[in-house]
């Protein structure tokens, strides 16, 4: 009962602060005036604030800011031991300083290394503070641009990224990345730039070396932002980087809140709260069902040692317990963010498949800072297409025609995850490379190397840590995996959002399919779930499934 609560609140306190800040979002985001610092920026870097882009150059700004965002990180990651604020670490080599400048660009963020043992304070700031503000704003641009190819009319004309992602960064990002560093810090979330401290441990005496860092300023940043690394290898599990139960709460929020704003940010742009209110229907049941499904395994009486203490106990944060380690868990996979404050791998076989699933549905439970968001409108339309065949209608979504046209790139959108995933995870078992990396063997380490070539698609981050990703192999296949991942969706979403743009809108009839209430909702759960069981199942059946049953 306990738990239940728990994640009532928190649910409570995500729900009640998504208004203000999808609304405040809609405003900035969409006006037409420029403050005087944004000017100066558009000045010095030569950009023509009132000329909007096509799909096509649209796409193409999208591409160069990530090409030249994975150069000045993979640069700065190279040559980290000759620059200040290295804290005693040396360059990364470069197969390990690609896949981490891919990972932070794409707003992945899996982590090859140990962070208190690999980056210095510089790096931590510069490069993937910097890359988690850039790789959540781009997102969310993407989602502006499917909005308008949605509401507009008759153009060409799907906005000017130069202009989204300086607003994003500027009026949105930033401010929350202040209130929630200061927050932490309260919480007690260490904050500085010393070089770390020696401490005497309680047993024993030895003597043990203590990391610390801009930890609070991070911390909120790869929240809210669906970053996830963390500074610490523990990442959220740290006491540094999570202290009490309190914090914990409040770290579930930020990872919660601006996926969840950006739907209620669609409804005002749109003109219709009522799409906003059941586009969050449809991923508050699908975030139950991963959190009660997810409760359940991790609470199950299943074995000796599991009747005594209560549950499956194992990995799990004593000092947030099942419940907490298991809502964070949830929020973590289901918001695209990657976090963690317990050991995934240490879940139980179905626990960490709930997890797996979360990823699996495409990132619509809430998602990822944007791209949830536009992962949901696909499933939208998906819903609306089927539909509008069941009842013998053209279909319809926001009165745009859905056919033919518009929904090859909406399958194509679909198919690309689980083909990535699919294959890369083939192409790792035939090489031998899968089986030399599992931490176990049979149907769970299977499921470990699912879970990473999942995690790494959809821009999660988070591991099962027993699946060895260091090796040269898995650097450069999940470099291809991430990039796949992040870019080729957001080629069909564009060039959807072009299509929509340049029609004219339909005519409302008694005919038209509506875009809400129970039988809709319903309806949108149905194709987002069925969509990723039908791409997954042989998978989750080898792996998770049959894990759970032995």
């Amino acid at each position: 009962m306990a738990a239940w609560i728990q994640a009532t609140i928190i649910l409570a306190v995500v729900v009640g602060l998504h208004v203000p800040l999808g609304d405040y979002m809609a405003r900035v985001l969409e006006g037409s005036r420029h403050n005087r610092a944004e000017e100066a920026l558009y000045r010095v870097c030569g950009i023509n604030p009132e000329k909007e882009q096509t799909w096509r150059h649209y796409l193409t700004a999208v591409l160069a800011f990530s090409f030249i965002s994975i150069a000045a990180l993979f640069t700065l990651f190279t040559l980290q031991g000759k620059l200040p604020w290295s804290t005693g670490h040396e360059g990364m080599p470069w197969r390990l300083a690609l896949h981490t400048a891919v990972s932070f660009t794409t707003n992945t963020s899996w982590q090859n290394y140990a962070g208190e043992s690999t980056t210095g304070h510089l790096a931590v700031m510069a490069g993937l503070g910097v890359q988690a503000f850039a790789s959540a704003a781009v997102g969310i641009c993407i989602a502006l641009a499917l909005v308008r190819g949605l509401v507009r009319r008759s153009t060409d004309d799907l906005g000017n990224f130069w202009v989204d992602l300086l607003r994003t960064i500027f009026r949105v990002l930033v401010p929350i990345a202040v209130l929630g560093g200061l927050v932490l810090m309260v919480g007690g979330v260490v904050q500085g730039l010393g070089g770390g401290h020696t401490v005497t441990t309680v047993a024993g005496g030895a003597e043990q070396a203590s990391s610390d860092g801009p930890v609070a300023s991070w911390e909120a940043l790869k929240l809210f932002s669906g970053d996830g690394g963390g500074v610490f290898n523990a990442n959220s599990a740290h006491p540094f980087e999570n202290p009490t139960a309190w914090t914990n709460a409040f770290e579930i929020v930020l990872m919660l809140l601006v996926p969840t704003a950006c739907i209620r940010m669609f409804g005002r742009l749109i003109g219709s709260l009522k799409q906003s209110w059941t586009l969050l229907t449809v991923v508050g049941i699908l975030f139950a069902l991963l959190l009660a499904a997810g409760t359940f395994a991790q609470s199950a009486h299943t074995g000796t040692v599991t009747e005594a203490v209560g549950g499956q106990y194992e990995g799990t944060e004593t000092r947030f317990g099942i419940p907490g380690s298991t809502l964070f868990g949830v929020a973590a996979t289901g918001s695209a963010d990657g976090a963690a404050n317990a050991s995934y791998d240490s879940f139980s076989s179905l626990g960490g498949g709930v997890l797996l699933a979360a990823m699996m549905l495409g990132k619509i439970a809430p998602g990822g800072t944007g791209s949830g968001l536009y992962g949901l409108i696909v499933v939208v339309l998906v819903a609306v297409f089927i539909g509008g065949l069941m009842v013998g209608r053209t279909p319809e979504y926001l009165r745009k025609r859905i056919g033919y046209a518009e929904m090859r790139w909406v399958v194509v959108y679909a198919l690309i995850p689980p083909t990535v995933i699919l294959a890369c995870s083939a192409v790792a078992l035939a090489t031998g490379n899968a089986q030399s990396s599992m931490g176990n063997a049979g149907a769970h380490g299977l499921t470990e190397l699912v879970y990473a070539y999942t995690s790494n698609t959809n821009s999660n981050g988070s591991a099962m840590a027993g699946f060895n990703g260091a090796t040269d192999f898995h650097n450069v296949l999940m470099v291809v995996a991430m990039l796949a991942g992040r870019y080729l969706p957001m080629v069909c979403v564009l060039a959807l959002a072009g299509r929509l743009a340049r029609q004219q809108p339909g005519v409302v009839t008694v005919g038209t399919l509506r875009a809400q209430g129970v039988n809709f909702v319903v309806l949108a759960t149905a194709a987002a779930v069925i969509l990723a069981l039908l791409n997954f199942l042989p998978a989750l059946s080898l792996g998770t499934i049959a894990d759970g049953l032995m």
